[in-house]
């Protein structure tokens, strides 16, 4: 039963991510083009943190998990 729960839970989690950043990923390209109003450099490394982010919430994630599992 522990195990259909922590399955559960992990994919609860997974989708929240993922709807998140769903949802930023579709403001972005305005964002981007609004920043770059003001200056192309800043918009360009806006852009990229955004993207970045994404893959590093999911490696924070696994390492979380992994020290999890081992305790």
């Amino acid at each position: 039963m522990s195990d259909d729960k922590s399955n559960r839970s992990s994919a609860i989690a997974a989708g929240v991510i993922v709807l998140g950043f769903g949802a930023l990923l579709l403001g972005l390209p305005k964002l981007v083009l609004w920043i770059g109003d003001y200056s192309p450099v800043l918009a360009a490394l806006v852009g990229t943190v955004a993207i970045m982010s994404f893959f590093i919430v999911l490696w924070l994630r696994a390492r979380y998990q992994r020290r999890r599992d081992k305790q």
